[in-house]
């Protein structure tokens, strides 16, 4: 192995937070870079993804996947290069995106991992339009919102990783679509540089009022990443044979007390509507249909892609990840580890 240095730091979980993860929720370990045996292979991880669902892998309670243990490195998708190798799959000098974790170096088998092709874009793209968030927008609103030409969609958390892919997905498709985002800067993203007919500030302006406004006939999807009274609203505006797609409730992650489910839940049974959560873990086996119509778009031009790239390596990665809570990112926020 061609390596500077013997050893890796990995960021672990030290204790499980109530409420915002703060600096005792972490704990810095360090420990022998990892030797691949028969089958396996060394990276050396140069970026790591941040993403809402990470607060909730925290709690220790059941979930879709089980929660990080006490002690365990953290979880997370990651990109890097092979530097030692024992599988003819992954050979050295490959880029290389895995769940490989929160750490300098990460050992693998294989399983999960894919060769990264940079000519295509490069690799902290790689954790956005063509990872998990590009997936879960383009199964989201395809399979769960059943997006159809001509549909008026609605999209909350619109200019994060997921929901600004998906917005602009739903005009790809010829839907009119509707964004909800904290702050003018965000907003302007959204319709001058994505498409977007139309962006409401939550922080600024009554969302519900705004939405009236912007979709006078109602929503056909609406695309949910916040929860909270921005969902309420929109359940307000469903027209009929709506689809709500339930992707995240970020507005009540850090909250220590259990959330109120939605006040105007009867609009789904007054409109025939229909409101579904899903897991983009689910549709695995269908990553190659999304990755390969993610791509071309990327390659044509017609998907914007945008990473907030952070540095400070491992010791930066608690406070990279409270910048989700302050919806202080635009686009994907990924942390540089190398």
């Amino acid at each position: 192995m061609n390596t500077v240095t013997t050893v890796n730091r990995q960021i672990r979980l030290a204790k499980r937070p109530v409420g915002r993860p703060d600096d005792s929720t972490w704990e810095i370990t360090s420990e022998p870079i990892p030797e691949p045996s028969d089958g396996e292979f060394t990276v050396k991880v140069d970026y790591v993804s941040l993403d809402p669902a990470m607060r909730g892998w925290l709690d220790d309670v059941k979930s879709y996947v089980p929660p990080v243990a006490i002690g365990e490195v953290m979880r997370t998708h990651a990109v890097g290069r092979v530097v030692a190798s024992k599988n003819a799959k992954f050979p050295e000098g490959q880029l290389v995106s895995g769940q490989f974790g929160v750490q300098e170096y990460a050992l693998s088998d294989g399983r999960g991992a894919l060769a990264v092709d940079e000519s295509l874009a490069p690799a902290p793209t790689w954790l956005g339009a063509l990872g998990f968030p590009g997936m879960t927008a383009y199964f989201g609103l395809t399979d769960v919102g059943r997006l159809q030409k001509g549909d008026t969609v609605l999209i909350s958390g619109a200019a994060g990783a997921v929901g600004s892919i998906a917005g602009q997905i739903a005009k790809l498709k010829g839907a009119t679509v509707i964004g909800v985002a904290g702050g003018p800067e965000k907003c302007a993203w959204l319709t001058e540089e994505l498409g977007f007919d139309a962006a409401i500030d939550y922080k600024s302006e009554s969302v519900g009022k705004a939405l009236r406004a912007a979709a006078p006939d109602g929503i056909d999807i609406y695309f949910d990443n916040v929860g909270g009274e921005i969902l309420d609203a929109a359940l307000a505006r469903l027209r009929k044979n709506a689809r709500v797609a339930l992707c995240g409730a970020i507005s009540g992650y850090n909250a220590t007390d259990p959330q109120p489910g939605p006040s105007r839940y009867l609009s789904l049974l007054v409109n025939r509507a229909s409101m579904t959560g899903f897991i983009v873990f689910d549709y695995l086996d269908r990553f190659p249909e999304g990755m390969e119509a993610m791509a071309e778009w990327i390659r044509a031009g017609e998907i914007v892609t945008r990473e907030q790239v952070e540095t400070g390596g491992v010791e930066a990665f608690g406070r990279t990840l409270n910048l989700l809570f302050d919806g202080a990112n635009t686009g994907k926020l990924v942390l540089k580890i190398s």
